[in-house]
Order: C-alpha cells, then sequence, then structure tokens
C-alpha cells in the first residue's frame, strides 16, 4: 500500500498498523498499569508525536550569525551607556573606549544580521514598514537610529583623521548624539530577549519572563568587561563595577530560568548547551574575581584579564541559549509534555 492509498484505519496514535514506532516517538506517558482480560499486563499509555517528527519547525537562523548578533547587540548598547557616564564625569580614557567599542560591535552586529538575513535588499526591505506588535521590526528601527548616533560619537575620538570642517561639525555632535543613544540602548540591550521569546521554541517562549532581563544584565557585564579592559586601570572603576553588577544579575536570572522551566529547561544543562553554560558560569566567577581585586589595586593586567572572561559570560550564555532553543524545537516532549500539563491542571 502506498503513503497515497493509507486510509483512516491504518494509522493509530503511535504510527502506521503493523509498523513499530521509531525510537524517538515517544514524548511522554501516563503512570499507572492495568491489566487485561487474560490478566496480562498493559504498557503505560503513551503519547507520541506524529510518526516521532518535531512539532514544530526548529529555527532556520545559522548560530554564528544569530547567536553572534545577540551577543554584540548588547555590548554595543551597554558600552554605549558608559560612553554617555564616562563623558559626563570627565573620564576621557573610558569614553574613548567606550564609544569605539559600541560603534564597533553596532557595525559587525548590523553584518550578521544582514548576513543571516542574505542580501542587504532584505534588510532595507524590513525599514519600510514598522510593526509595533513585531519584535524583529521594532528592533530592526531601534538599531537603525542607534547605529548613527553612536558613529557619530565614535567618530569624534578619530577627529585627526578626519578633515578639519568635518572634525570640527563631529565635535560639535559628539555628546548629543552619545547621550540620545543612550535613550535608546537599554532596549537595544534587551530587545534580542524578547524577539526569540516571541517565538513557539519551548526553551525561548518558556522564559520570556527571564530573557530581556538576563539578556540585558549578560550585555552589560559583557560591557562593562569589554571596556574596563581598554581603559586606563585610574578611570575604569564604573566599567568594573558595571561589568561585575551584570554578571552576577545574569546568574541569578540564569538560575531563575532553570527553577521556574523545570523539564523544559533540560536541553540548557545537555550537551554542547550545557558545556557552554557551564563554562560561562566559570567564566563569570574569574572575572568577578579579578575585577574585584583590581578595584582594589587598579591593575591593567587585572582589567584585562576580568574584562575578556566576563565578555566569555556573555558570548557563552548567549550561544548556550541559542543552541538549547534549537535542541527543544527538535524534541518533541519539550512542546507537548507542558501543554498536557496546563491541560489537566485547567480540568
Amino acid at each position: 500500500m502506498t503513503a497515497g492509498e493509507r486510509t483512516g484505519s491504518d494509522v493509530r496514535r503511535d504510527g502506521l498498523h503493523h509498523v513499530a514506532p521509531g525510537r524517538d516517538a515517544l514524548v511522554g506517558s501516563r503512570g499507572g498499569r492495568r491489566g487485561g482480560r487474560g490478566g496480562e499486563v498493559v504498557p503505560p499509555a503513551e503519547f507520541r508525536s506524529y510518526y516521532g517528527r518535531a512539532v514544530i519547525k526548529p529555527p532556520i537562523w545559522k548560530a554564528h550569525n544569530i547567536a553572534g548578533y545577540l551577543f554584540l547587540g548588547g555590548v554595543a548598547g551597554g558600552a554605549a551607556l558608559l560612553a554617555a557616564g564616562a563623558d559626563l564625569t570627565g573620564r576621557a580614557g573610558m569614553r574613548r573606549s567606550a564609544r569605539l567599542i559600541s560603534a564597533g560591535a553596532t557595525g559587525v552586529s548590523l553584518a550578521v544580521l544582514v548576513a543571516d538575513l542574505g542580501r542587504p535588499k532584505r534588510f532595507v526591505h524590513m525599514l519600510r514598514v514598522i510593526k509595533p506588535t513585531s519584535p524583529m521590526s521594532i528592533g530592526t528601527w531601534l538599531l537603525s537610529g542607534f547605529a548613527p548616533l553612536v558613529a557619530v560619537a565614535a567618530l569624534d575620538e578619530v577627529s585627526d583623521l578626519l578633515p578639519p570642517p568635518v572634525a570640527e561639525l563631529v565635535g560639535r555632535l559628539a555628546r548629543p548624539s552619545g547621550l540620545a543613544a543612550t535613550a535608546v540602548a537599554p532596549a537595544v540591550t534587551t530587545y534580542t530577549g524578547t524577539l526569540i521569546a516571541d517565538t513557539a521554541v519551548p526553551v525561548w517562549h518558556g522564559a520570556y519572563r527571564e530573557l530581556p532581563y538576563l539578556f540585558g544584565a549578560s550585555a552589560l557585564a559583557a560591557a562593562g568587561g569589554l571596556v574596563a579592559a581598554a581603559s586606563p586601570a585610574r578611570e575604569a572603576a564604573p566599567a568594573r563595577l558595571a561589568g561585575i553588577a551584570g554578571s552576577v544579575a545574569a546568574q541569578a536570572l540564569d538560575r531563575a530560568v532553570h527553577r521556574r522551566l523545570g523539564m523544559v529547561a533540560e536541553p540548557l544543562t545537555e550537551g554542547r548547551p550545557g558545556r557552554l553554560l557551564r563554562a560561562s558560569r566559570w567564566c563569570s566567577r574569574a572575572g568577578i574575581a579579578l575585577l574585584g581585586v583590581s578595584a582594589v589595586r587598579r591593575s591593567r593586567a587585572l582589567d584585562a584579564a576580568g574584562g575578556v572572561a566576563l565578555a566569555a559570560e556573555s558570548a557563552l550564555t548567549k550561544f548556550a541559549f541559542f543552541y538549547a532553543g534549537d535542541a527543544s524545537a527538535a524534541d518533541p516532549k519539550y512542546t507537548v509534555a507542558p501543554q498536557r500539563e496546563r491541560a489537566v491542571a485547567t480540568g
């Protein structure tokens, strides 16, 4: 019998009649057994997905592009906030580092986003319409408005390379542009968490409450670490504090995700995502310790080591959540089991 000739009587909950279901078709089961007419033991009722296939489509995003975008966008926003603070408090060295880091991260994040879209025309097409209910649309507009502001501020730090009339104009616009960027920066650091939570991917959607804050805290840790590493030690105190505070908050939010999601958080503890997340926690501890010591000793070497550790923590966290999302979408149990639990709870 061909696939087109199968009738309803040939298809059962566990697949085709007379065809053994695949090993990974099992999603969940109810406990308990009951006896048949002849006293034989009947196995527990099992829920199986359709031919063992995933219930939802996994994301088609490329990990190195989109996970990199999640990391770099956060660094850009966090560094812009630190640059404005340094500008207002007279920390010229820290201001320069933060402005250049913010502009550089913004440029690379736009490049990887366009690379994932395939053609620059697709990015431009997204700007033709603004959809208030779409995190992707809002994020595209946020980044498009943010990029020129941090670019102007960064140009002021390399004004010696510009023609005198241009350098003079940039010098006048640098502070207003940098301060204006701070109005957008918090959204730039957090909207990516909202973006991926606004999907059917179980790990991402399940953590919709925590992900924007987790990504924002992780961004602050990375930006603080990198700015501290690149700034004069005598000026880097605010960057150290931001890096340490962001890292502590990110680790607390990560634990909150694991507690609240329960079984759905399993992909975050297994395989590649689990290894990445465990490594991120060690980087967090190392970065906090090194920057904490440098706060007393004012050591450029400690700032560099601690800052790189916190940046690595942030990158590893973003990649871990990205890969965990892929894994949770591929396994039907992370979609079906929570739905069954909610159905039972609501009676």
